[in-house]
């Protein structure tokens, strides 16, 4: 499999392979090493399985952007993917292209889930919302405009289609979300969209 990953990846000259990792042990200490901009993450895998091996690089590699490429779609793989911090989730069905795409997608900063997986979560969100009374006051330190763009990506939108809806740049929506992160303290569009969800801004069905 990581054999047929480095072909594929190889074909884009864009992307550059530092390494590759047999187990979450070894993923850990690489991009540690490496310091990547995105690694791409199973889940099942020996001495340290891709949840948390997703947690260690996360807390250790701030900036790494974590891809995962799994063939289960367990809503526990899933939620425990997001929460450890990954910024995408795709299964390994994918075609090469929608790959090579996701990988750009995450290192520009943006999240992807292949559409099974973000069925999940929305009914997830539908069947047991939570909600974190706090994070309203955290929502109070956005501009208008900020919580439109917020709201337009809790509603699966992307940066192009939130520009043709605003009215604006797509640059100026990039700029919004990134100061969106910034003020909400999130790491990406996955735990924006989540928290949108908890403060009830958008809900679901909308």
């Amino acid at each position: 499999m990581r054999a047929g990953l480095r072909a594929i990846l190889s074909t884009d000259d864009a992307i550059e392979v530092v390494d590759e990792a047999a187990n979450g042990a070894q993923a850990v200490q690489r991009a540690v090493h490496h310091r990547p901009d995105v690694v791409l993450m199973d889940v099942r895998m020996p001495h340290l399985d891709g949840i948390a091996a997703t947690r260690r690089i996360t807390t250790a590699v701030p900036h790494a952007r974590i891809l995962v490429l799994t063939t289960f779609e367990d809503e526990e793989y899933i939620f425990g993917a997001l929460n450890a911090g990954a910024s995408g989730f795709l299964l390994k069905r994918t075609r090469p292209e929608q790959l090579i795409a996701a990988i750009h997608t995450i290192a520009d900063g943006d999240s992807l889930l292949s559409p099974s997986v973000t069925r999940k979560v929305i009914q997830r969100m539908i069947d047991a919302p939570r909600r974190d009374p706090s994070a309203g006051h955290r929502l109070a330190t956005l501009t208008q405009r900020e919580r439109e763009v917020l709201e337009q990506v809790a509603r699966g939108l992307s940066n192009a289609e939130i520009a043709r809806t605003l009215g604006v740049e797509e640059s100026t929506v990039k700029t919004h979300m990134k100061r969106v992160l910034a003020k909400l303290d999130l790491r990406d569009r996955v735990q924006a969209v989540i928290l949108a969800y908890e403060t009830a801004l958008v809900r679901p069905g909308q």
